[in-house]
């Protein structure tokens, strides 16, 4: 791995696809022990979720559904605090075991802002997977239930995030050069 630049910003390399499969195989292995015997629906955030959801959702030993939903709080490196739902969720999930499937939580603003719609849906379970985790960024405390990697504050490209658009391809992880 070496050193990139997308648009006007380098980044380095922070995660490597070997170690991203390991820890969603691991992710995945714990969510199938924890839903045996039951049918979850996994509700994958897009646009960056979806290698994550991808990943995670062919390492499951159990029977589950997925579906998308595309909300958006970032414009360059930068969260604009306004979350928009430009894809919304058509599944019932009444009485159903649900997990949220995000590629980064940082503020915490988009599954705060957005959970209660899911709440009101009255699932039977709600839990939030996440690959990767900004403590240090959290506005919003949020109970993770399936964390990739917990990651300092520090803005990242690759694996389904991107900068402006650009970066989603690499299927590693890329950290801006301070």
């Amino acid at each position: 791995m070496t050193s990139i630049k997308i648009h006007d910003k380098e980044f380095e390399p922070y995660l490597k696809d070997e170690d991203i499969q390991q820890r969603i195989k691991e992710v995945a292995k714990q969510i199938s022990e924890d839903y045996a015997g039951k049918r979850p629906l996994f509700v994958a955030v897009l646009n960056g979720s979806f290698m994550f959801a991808a990943d995670l959702f062919k390492y499951l030993e159990i029977e589950a559904e997925i579906c998308f939903i595309k909300l958006s709080s970032y414009k360059g490196t930068q969260s604009t605090g306004k979350v928009i739902t430009t894809i919304g969720l058509d599944d019932d999930l009444f009485g159903r075991d649900v997990i949220l499937v995000e590629d980064i939580v940082d503020t915490g603003k988009t599954l705060h802002n957005f959970l209660p719609r899911l709440i009101h849906q009255q699932p039977k379970s709600l839990r939030l997977a996440t690959l990767l985790h900004k403590p240090e960024a959290t506005v919003h405390p949020l109970q993770l239930d399936y964390v990739g990697f917990v990651i300092p504050n520090k803005f990242v490209v690759g694996y389904g995030l991107d900068y402006d658009g650009l970066g989603r391809n690499l299927k590693e992880i890329y950290q801006l050069v301070s």
